[in-house]
């Protein structure tokens, strides 16, 4: 790769290197490739990868620092940051109360801790409460529900939404809304299962009418009934419908 940017601030021209590199480092999909493919073979630890500059610039020798944490402000604390352990914050061991004056990321952090939990009715009182003393605008709101629709555990979130729209006056509208469009969602799902079902049932039944029909066939030409069910694959059951 030619180099970008002299010492002095003056841009070198660009070498087809430069564009072929720009493209590797912008398609994510290569390293999500690498590292599938390393998942798939069995392996349950980050592989070493080896970072190699393949250097063409004008300048001879390459006239830069090789360690990338030299192109940071502050090399220093860049290395602390970089080879240290990552900083966690670990929603699970935070007490509620200590979560309950969080103000405005309050009641979404709380939701975070609790949101495996499959009945979450001890977290209604904490809940609405949060949502009574804080300020939480509208889309905040939409997308605390949505979060805990899309990633809680809870049987019925329906139920929950309910709830909390009478515990909480304020956001009463918009929660009950959300509840009824969640119905709504019930009630489609449900139907669409039910045609489906239906449908499977009609596939059967028409499956099973045709090979009746073919077993009528056999039975009144002298074949015995067992061996009309071994070439047709029905029951004892399903035979005596014949004769109905």
């Amino acid at each position: 790769m030619s180099d970008k940017k002299a010492k002095s601030g003056k841009k070198t021209s660009p070498t087809p290197h430069d564009l072929a590199f720009k493209q590797f480092l912008t398609h994510p999909d290569t390293a999500r490739d690498f590292m599938q493919r390393h998942l798939d073979a069995g392996h349950k630890k980050l592989p070493l990868v080896i970072p190699v500059l393949f250097y063409t610039g004008r300048r001879s020798p390459y006239p830069y620092s090789t360690r990338w944490l030299d192109e940071f402000a502050d090399p220093v604390q860049a290395e602390k940051l970089y080879s240290g352990h990552f900083p966690l914050v670990d929603v699970t061991v935070i007490p509620d109360g200590e979560i309950m004056e969080h103000r405005s990321m309050a009641a979404l952090t709380l939701l975070q801790k609790h949101i495996h939990q499959r009945d979450l009715a001890e977290l209604l009182d904490r809940l609405a409460a949060l949502l009574l003393k804080e300020h939480v605008t509208g889309q905040q709101l939409a997308s605390l529900i949505n979060y805990l629709i899309q990633a809680g555990e809870t049987s019925d979130a329906e139920a929950f939404v309910r709830e909390l729209a009478q515990r909480v006056p304020k956001h009463e509208d918009a929660l009950m809304t959300i509840a009824q469009q969640l119905e709504q969602k019930g009630i489609e799902k449900g139907r669409a299962e039910g045609i489906q079902l239906g449908r499977q049932e009609g596939r059967y039944e028409g499956k099973l009418e045709g090979k009746l029909e073919v077993a009528g066939t056999m039975l009144k030409n002298g074949l015995d009934r067992n061996t009309v069910m071994k070439m047709t694959g029905l029951s004892e059951e399903e035979l005596a419908r014949i004769r109905h």
